[in-house]
């Protein structure tokens, strides 16, 4: 069988269906509502609208998160549809496995391998940085050795914009908050399920909180200009250009979704559950992202935000509402717990799949007798998060996450025209379908590959190894061991 041929070995559905049936089916539409919404609406909303207004669209930050609605609306319009005809674990490494072949499903897998993997890692420094900075304001700090990551610029001489903090040794606060997530989902997928619906609700209303607080201290001059002229050489970028740039710095904010189709394989009727949990979840996002942009560029001249870490909270205590502040604050960081639990539940499930598979040893893909939980996959991601998170400076890294989940978007969107081709005939007739097709899986295609053409020359750098490692890997391990090629005896 030649090389050429063995890429493009294509599973078939029904296999993954049984595979999977060990793992049951409890999460209904409000689990996938509260695990997409807890994992978009994270660190994100109460940071990015004041960085991407002041150092690149002004007001105009609003334009930029709808725009980058509207390029990940195209793409959650197709994993809507792909997740209600192929409810298995995994997501696009099992969809692309079964419509393009293997070897590509191992490439769209290995990509969404890197976003979650940085992700759990990102988030839990992130939010380990917002509880140092709320219990230093009650004389708390925390020696720098438990403060942040391996000092790598002292140890290796490294550029110290990758390093951690200067005698940093490992981050204490990502390390327990990712052990405790972990503690969690090994548990259950009900408990998790319960504490996320808990503390998503609880972060909603921090939001609104802000926005309601926050509308009466708005100023209309703020709003002008709404988009600040393109100025290459000024503080903000401005024009369509600085709109444009900050849709390729909030594309981040709104990756999320798409983890929630790594768990369909334990939806209730997911036919409906998942489209509904995909895309209410995107649009309450976009909501809230949108409301709380105007607001915090109507309360302060945009040009205040500059190089502010805080924007939400600066700006509540600057306009005399410091209970308030401290509120959203505290919230802000337990609700970050909410991307970790969506994260470290769809990594699992996707090292679960390439252990079920074959491309990775198959003790990955065993799940426990007594709750069906992929406790495995889940042990080995919370190492290796906890190894990038705690002990590693990963800044570096941060843009990869992007990188990674956009040429999955890209193989998802492409894959619509081979998965019309096939349903209502060896595979199942979708609950939902993509409107505008054949049209508009075309223009997500084009657009997350638009949107990654704007990620940093670094980011693309860094894809492109993290993709060489894992080609090597399929070649030397994934080919020779997959459960496919042993089906068919080739």
């Amino acid at each position: 069988m030649g090389l050429w041929s063995k890429f493009l070995e294509r599973e078939d559905a029904s296999t993954y269906i049984s595979k999977d049936a060990d793992m049951p089916r409890i999460l209904h539409t409000k689990d996938f509502l509260a695990l997409g919404v807890g994992t978009i609406v994270s660190t994100a909303i109460f940071t990015l609208p004041g960085v991407v207004a002041a150092n690149y669209a002004g007001p105009g930050v609003v334009f930029s998160f709808l725009l980058a609605a509207v390029v990940a609306g195209f793409v959650a319009l197709a994993y809507a549809e792909m997740a209600s005809t192929l409810p298995v674990a995994g997501s696009a490494y099992s969809w692309i496995n079964v419509l393009f072949g293997e070897g590509f499903g191992w490439i769209a897998g290995w990509a969404l391998l890197a976003e979650y993997i940085i992700a759990v890692a990102f988030v839990g420094s992130g939010l380990s940085a917002n509880f140092r900075g709320l219990i230093s304001q009650i004389g708390i700090n925390l020696p720098p050795a438990l403060s942040g990551a391996l000092d790598t610029h002292s140890l290796f001489g490294w550029a110290s914009s990758v390093s951690g903090p200067k005698g940093g040794f490992v981050d204490i606060v990502a390390f327990i908050a990712i052990i405790l997530v972990a503690w969690l989902l090994s548990h259950g997928v009900h408990e998790a399920s319960r504490v996320e619906v808990t503390l998503v609700v609880i972060k909603v209303l921090a939001v609104l909180l802000f926005i309601v607080v926050g509308l009466t201290a708005i100023h209309p001059e703020n709003y002008s200009p709404f988009v600040p002229a393109y100025n290459p050489n000024g503080t903000t970028l401005g024009g369509f250009q600085g709109i444009w740039a900050g849709v390729s710095g909030i594309f981040l904010a709104y990756i999320g979704f798409d983890s929630i189709a790594s768990n369909s394989a334990e939806a209730v009727n997911p036919q409906k559950t998942m489209p509904r949990g995909i895309l209410g979840s995107l649009l309450i996002a976009v909501v809230l992202f949108v409301g709380v942009s105007l607001v915090l560029v109507g309360m302060f001249k945009y040009t205040k935000y500059v190089d502010n870490a805080e924007p939400v909270g600066w700006a509540l205590r600057q306009a005399g509402h410091p209970i308030v502040a401290a509120t959203v604050s505290t919230i802000a960081v337990v609700g970050m717990l909410t991307a970790l639990i969506g994260m470290m539940m769809a990594g699992s499930r996707l090292l679960y799949s390439f252990g079920r598979d074959g491309m990775l040893p198959k003790w990955l893909g065993q799940v426990t007798e007594n709750k069906g939980l992929p406790n495995r996959g889940l042990l080995v991601l919370t190492v290796v998060a906890v190894l990038v998170g705690s002990f590693f400076p990963f800044s570096f890294l941060s843009e990869l996450i992007s990188a990674g989940t956009l040429i999955a978007f890209i193989f998802v969107s492409l894959a619509m025209y081979s998965l019309h081709k096939r349903e209502g005939k060896d595979l199942p007739e979708a609950g939902f379908k993509m409107p505008g097709y054949p049209v508009t899986p075309a223009i997500g295609a084009i657009l997350s590959a638009w949107v990654f053409w704007g990620l940093s020359a670094e980011a693309k750098i860094y894809a492109l190894i993290w993709f060489i490692i894992g080609i090597v890997v399929y070649f030397l391990y994934g080919a020779k061991h997959s459960v496919l090629r042993s089906k068919s005896g080739k």
